[in-house]
């Protein structure tokens, strides 16, 4: 018999990748894809480690998810991964400033699955970049709309030693590079700083920048504007790239931006048993501006964002509820 498909289930008899599943924006996206009916090969260092747990116990899982060892730098474990796969989640990545740690697997795990992909004949590539690869460029001004077409300069990257930024813009480049010479149909969505429920048990990068703040750790709050979205947008976006035909090039994917002060200041208000710094390292130059970024290609997309106050009330909550913030009385 046929496979039924609904309108809720369109991945229902499809089977897709997710590289490096069980970090912060993969678990939601696996979490995501399930709901949708997609059967689901994960890529993960060690699947049976109890740090899969959170993917294992997702609702489909039992049925349709299968974790697999995989190493971006071994093309034959990436080979195994992707067979009988229609599509590729790209999400894998170490998020770490040590270029050491940095460039080998962003760069050559990023050919390694495009190249991969194309010889299993997957029909399309989601790449996971980053805001990283568009606003790096000292020669932009602050008050320009930051879209699609910006990219980082690498030299401004190196020169100031931000090594996550330096390998996520070359692989993004290669990434197009390879994807033109093996004819992939590759798409990239470039998030800003992800916040929002963990459905793992650790912070990770992202939740650690409000966790400071929240444990008093961060005496003081630096003069910065950081832009902000929902985990559950983010992978919202990249299900909706894959699944639109005509979705191409690249994806935005923020909601809003804050000066730090601004960020401390609804933590506060939201939060107030926590010990919430109000001042600023900088006391004497005025609060700096943040870039504007379009989400425009997504919204156009249906995608609609979450805003970031809730974003950042339910980031706390999870974090209590996961026991990794003590829950403080205010009697």
């Amino acid at each position: 018999m046929p496979i039924e498909k609904t309108v809720d289930q369109p991945g229902l008899g499809h089977t897709v990748c997710v590289t490096g599943a069980a970090g912060f924006i993969a678990s939601w996206l696996v979490k995501r894809l399930l709901e949708r009916g997609y059967t689901v090969k994960g890529t993960v260092r060690k699947p049976d480690d109890d740090k899969n747990e959170h993917l294992r116990s997702l609702d489909g899982a039992s049925e349709r998810l299968v974790l697999l060892k995989a190493d971006l730098l071994d093309p034959e474990s990436l080979r195994a991964a992707f067979a009988g796969c229609e599509g590729v989640f790209h999400t894998a990545s170490p998020v770490t400033d040590d270029p050491e740690l940095m460039m080998e697997p962003a760069v050559m795990g990023t050919k390694n699955v495009i190249n991969v992909a194309a010889d299993t004949g997957i029909k399309r590539v989601v790449f996971t970049s980053s805001i990283g690869t568009v606003y790096m460029n000292p020669h932009r001004s602050p008050d320009m709309p930051v879209d699609e077409t910006c990219w980082s300069d690498l030299d401004y990257c190196k020169n100031t030693k931000n090594w996550y930024c330096y390998a996520k813009t070359i692989a993004e480049k290669e990434a197009w590079a390879v994807a033109r010479e093996q004819g992939i149909d590759l798409v990239v969505v470039n998030p800003v700083l992800v916040l929002g429920p963990l459905l793992q048990s650790t912070v990770n990068a992202s939740t650690a920048h409000i966790m400071k703040y929240l444990t008093g750790s961060a005496k003081v709050y630096i003069n910065a504007s950081q832009a902000y979205v929902h985990v559950k947008d983010v992978a919202e976006a990249h299900v909706k790239v894959f699944e639109t035909p005509e979705a191409s090039g690249r994806y935005i994917c923020a909601e809003s931006t804050l000066h730090r002060g601004e960020l401390c200041r609804i933590l506060a208000k939201l939060f107030p048993e926590y010990p919430i710094t109000n001042k600023c390292k900088d006391e004497v130059n005025p609060p700096k501006k943040g870039y504007k970024f379009t989400n425009q290609r997504l919204k156009d997309l249906g995608i609609e964002f979450t805003p970031v106050r809730q974003c950042l009330y339910e980031t706390v909550v999870s974090l209590q509820e996961k026991g990794l913030l003590p829950i403080i009385s205010m009697d």
